[in-house]
């Protein structure tokens, strides 16, 4: 079983992304959770434990930039990945209105 973290830089901005809602998806498409990003950008659980699978992060950015009064072109980020044998995996989203990218965390 494997855990899972993220956190969200606004690059534009130069600050961490608060209050963005997430949502993870299992292998088979369900929501298995849901959760805001804190002060600092980040969730640090989220789904509880997860088996090996693919799974999916939503980002809700077009509510992000909406409250912030940013034209931004994706309403929303969507990443999948890999669960495999790793005790933990973290997603990290860096973002502004008209791109992003995303790695690999620790």
């Amino acid at each position: 079983m494997s855990t899972l973290s993220t956190h969200i830089l606004d690059a534009v901005r130069g600050a961490p992304a608060t209050s963005v809602e997430v949502i993870l998806s299992g292998p088979d498409g369900t929501d298995l959770a849901s959760a805001r990003t804190d002060a600092d950008g980040r969730i640090a659980a989220l789904g509880g434990d997860l088996s090996p699978g693919t799974y999916r992060l939503r980002f809700d950015t077009g509510a992000y930039f909406a409250a912030h009064a940013t034209p931004a072109f994706y309403p929303e980020v969507t990443i999948t990945f890999t669960v495999s044998q790793e005790p933990h995996y973290h997603v990290p989203l860096l973002l502004s209105p008209y791109s992003y990218s995303t790695y690999r965390g620790s």
